[in-house]
C-alpha cells in the first residue's frame, strides 16, 4: 500500500522556531500530567476508574500534547518537524498514557506482575524446571530470562515490575518503527503510526509478562519478514494451476544479499524458539503471520511455515506435555464459545464498569473503521499493500481457536494494532504524502487524538478501583506471607491481590471467587471456604482486601452487603480469629 509511495528519506534538518515551541509544549504537558497524577490519592473510589480521579490539569496536558504533535506532524513543505522533536513528543505520550500509575503509586498495578516475580524467584531457587507445578512452568523461557536479569543486575524486582509497562511500550514502538520503515517511505505516516499505536493501546498487556515479551519478539519477526526475508512476486496472472505455479516459481528475493537473508532467517528461527518457550498463545500468532505472508508470495523462504509448525508441535508434545495432558489446545474452540466468553460474559457489572467496557469496545471499533476506510481508499488508488492487510487481519484467526479466559479479543486487537494504525493513516492523511497538512485537517487530527486519548485512559485504567493497591493492602499481604507456615492455605476474595511474589511454592493460593462462583452468598460459599481450609493440615489465612472485594462488586458477582455477610459468617466460626487489620484489609487465621 503505502510502500509504493516514493518519497525522499528524512534528511538532517535545522531547528526551526516551530520545533522549539513543539518541544517546549511537550515538556509543559508532561509536567502538567505528572503533577496532576501525583495529586491523586488512593484508593480509587469510582467504578469509572482512574479517569474520574485525575484533576483537570492532566487533561490540559493531554490536549496540549496532541496539539503539539499535530503541529509538528504538519511541519512544512519539506516534511514534519525535526526528528528529535517528533521522538520527544512520542516519549512524552508514552509517559503520560502508560506511566500515569507510576506517578500515582509506587506499587505495580495488577496481581499478575507480582505472580510473575514469584515464578522467576521460584525458578531461581529451584535451578530447574518442573512442568508439573502449573502452566507457567511449561513455558518457562521468559521467567528464566527475568530471573537471570534480576540476579545479574541486582535490580529491585518490584521496581522492574513498576516500570515494565513504560519499558515494554518503548520496546514495542522501536520494533513498530522498524517495521514501518519497510512498509512506507512517508515520514509523516511513520510518526502517525506510532502515535495512533499508543492512543489505541488500551489493552493493558504491557505489564511484566511473557505476553509483552512475546509481542515485542513477534514484531521483530515481522520486521525480518517484510525486510531481509521479503519476496518480490511477479504480476499475478490468475487462479489456474499453471498460472499459480508460474507465479510462485518466478518470485525473487527483495534483498539481493544472500548473507543478510541467511542471518535474518537464523534470527527468525531463534526468535521462534524463544517465543514458543515463553508463551502459549503468541506462537500461534507467529505461525499464522508467517504462513499467510508466505502464501501471499511476500516471504522468500518457502519452508518457513513448515519449520514453525514443526517447532510448535514439538514444544507441545514434549516440554508442554504436562499442561497439554489436562488442557487440550482446542477443547474450548469454536466461534460461539469465543463470543460467549469474550463478549457476552464481559458486558456486565456496575453502571460505571459497564460503561468502561463499552468504551473499550468503542475505541477498538473506531480504529478498525478508520483502518477499513483507509484500506478502501488505498485499494481504489491501486496502492493497497497486501502485507499490511494480511497482518491486520491475521490475528482474527486466533479468535475461534480458544477462548483464552475471555481475553482473546484483547489479544487479537493488540496484535493487529500496528497495522490497523498504518491503514488508518490513509484515512487521516492526504493521499499524497509529500503534501503539507492543511489547518483544517490538522485540527481534525487534534480532535481525533484527544478523543482517542480520553478513551485510552478510560479503558486502560478503568479497573483502577481494584488494580491499584494501597500501602495498607500491601502491609496486609506482607503480614500474611510472614505469618503463614509452609503448606498452609492463603485465600483472598478474588484474584486482584498483590501476592505470590516471594512464596510462590510455599503455600496453596486460592480465591473465594474460584471456590464458590457463581454463588458467593454466605449460606453457600461460607461452608465451602471454611471446610476447604479446615481440611488442610497447616490451616490457613483468609484475606479480605478492599481491592479484591471491589473487583467482585464491580463485575456484578456480588454486592458489598453480600460480602460483608460472608465475612461475618466466617468470623463467627470455630477456629477463626482476626490476625491483622487496618483501614483497607482484614486477615483471619483459620486453624485446622
Amino acid at each position: 500500500m503505502i510502500s509504493t509511495l516514493e518519497l525522499p528519506e528524512e534528511t538532517k534538518q535545522r531547528w526551526k522556531p516551530r520545533d522549539i515551541w513543539c518541544a517546549l509544549a511537550g515538556l509543559v504537558s508532561l509536567a502538567l500530567a505528572v503533577g496532576a497524577a501525583s495529586a491523586v490519592t488512593l484508593p480509587v473510589t469510582s467504578d469509572l476508574g482512574l479517569v474520574a480521579m485525575l484533576p483537570w490539569p492532566f487533561w490540559v496536558g493531554v490536549v496540549l500534547l496532541n496539539v503539539a504533535f499535530a503541529a509538528a506532524l504538519r511541519g512544512d513543505a519539506v516534511g514534519p518537524a525535526h526528528r528529535v522533536v517528533m521522538l520527544w513528543l512520542v516519549v512524552v505520550l508514552v509517559l503520560v498514557l502508560f506511566g500515569t500509575a507510576l506517578f500515582v503509586t509506587d506499587v505495580p498495578r495488577g496481581e499478575v506482575a507480582f505472580r510473575h516475580l514469584g515464578i522467576a524467584d521460584a525458578l531461581s531457587d529451584m535451578q530447574r524446571v518442573d512442568p508439573g507445578i502449573d502452566a507457567y512452568f511449561n513455558w518457562p523461557g521468559f521467567f528464566a530470562l527475568l530471573a537471570t536479569l534480576l540476579a545479574a543486575t541486582g535490580l529491585d524486582p518490584v521496581s522492574v515490575a513498576l516500570w515494565a509497562p513504560v519499558l515494554n511500550v518503548f520496546l514495542w514502538l522501536a520494533a513498530v518503527g522498524v517495521v514501518m520503515r519497510y512498509l512506507t517511505n512517508d515520514p509523516r505516516r511513520r510518526w502517525l503510526v506510532l502515535w495512533i499505536f499508543c492512543l489505541g493501546n488500551w489493552q493493558d498487556q504491557d505489564y511484566l509478562s511473557p505476553q509483552a515479551f512475546g509481542v515485542f519478539l513477534y514484531l521483530v519477526i515481522v520486521a525480518l519478514l517484510v525486510g531481509p526475508l521479503a519476496a518480490l512476486p511477479p504480476r499475478f496472472r490468475g487462479f489456474r494451476r499453471a498460472d499459480l505455479a508460474a507465479w510462485w516459481q518466478e518470485r525473487r528475493p527483495a534483498d539481493s544479499r544472500p548473507g543478510h537473508r541467511v542471518a535474518a532467517l537464523a534470527m527468525v528461527l531463534l526468535l521462534v524458539v524463544v517465543i514458543f518457550a515463553s508463551h502459549q498463545l503468541t506462537p500461534f500468532m507467529v505461525l499464522f503471520a508467517i504462513t499467510t505472508l508466505t502464501l501471499s508470495g511476500r516471504v522468500w523462504p518457502s519452508q518457513l511455515p513448515l519449520i514453525t509448525a514443526v517447532v510448535l508441535v514439538l514444544w507441545f508434545v514434549y516440554p508442554a506435555s504436562a499442561y497439554l495432558a489436562g488442557h487440550p489446545p482446542i477443547e474450548d474452540a469454536g466461534f460461539q464459545g469465543a463470543v460467549a466468553t469474550n463478549v457476552v460474559e464481559r458486558v456486565g457489572g456496575t453502571p460505571g464498569h459497564l460503561l468502561v467496557v463499552q468504551l473499550r469496545v468503542g475505541l477498538t471499533v473506531v480504529l478498525w473503521l478508520l483502518a477499513a476506510a483507509g484500506a478502501v481508499r488505498e485499494w481504489r488508488r491501486r496502492r493497497l499493500d497486501i502485507r499490511v492487510a494480511i497482518l491486520a487481519a491475521a490475528p482474527l484467526m486466533l479468535f475461534p481457536v480458544q477462548s483464552y479466559g475471555g481475553e482473546m479479543l484483547i489479544r487479537v486487537s493488540l496484535f493487529a494494532l500496528p497495522f490497523i494504525a498504518l491503514l488508518a493513516c490513509s484515512a487521516l492523511l492526504p493521499p499524497d504524502g509529500s503534501l503539507r497538512l492543511s489547518i483544517r485537517r490538522a485540527a481534525a487530527l487534534v480532535l481525533t487524538f484527544v478523543v482517542l486519548a480520553v478513551l485510552n485512559v478510560t479503558g486502560r485504567f478503568g479497573n483502577a478501583e481494584y488494580d491499584l493497591f494501597s500501602d495498607s493492602e500491601m502491609a496486609a499481604v506482607t503480614a500474611v506471607q510472614s505469618l503463614a507456615p509452609p503448606g498452609s492455605v492463603i485465600i483472598s476474595a478474588a484474584h486482584p491481590t498483590p501476592w505470590r511474589d516471594q512464596t510462590y511454592l510455599e503455600h496453596q493460593y486460592r480465591t473465594i471467587d474460584d471456590l464458590c462462583s457463581p454463588d458467593l452468598s454466605a449460606a453457600t460459599c461460607g461452608p465451602i471456604v471454611y471446610n476447604f481450609v479446615r481440611h488442610n493440615a497447616q490451616g490457613g489465612f483468609l484475606m479480605f482486601l478492599r481491592s479484591s472485594e471491589a473487583s467482585i462488586v464491580l463485575q456484578g458477582e456480588s454486592t458489598t452487603e453480600g460480602f460483608a455477610e460472608l465475612e461475618e459468617w466466617l468470623d463467627a466460626q470455630n477456629g477463626v480469629r482476626l490476625a491483622f487489620s487496618n483501614a483497607e484489609a482484614r486477615v483471619y487465621r483459620m486453624t485446622p
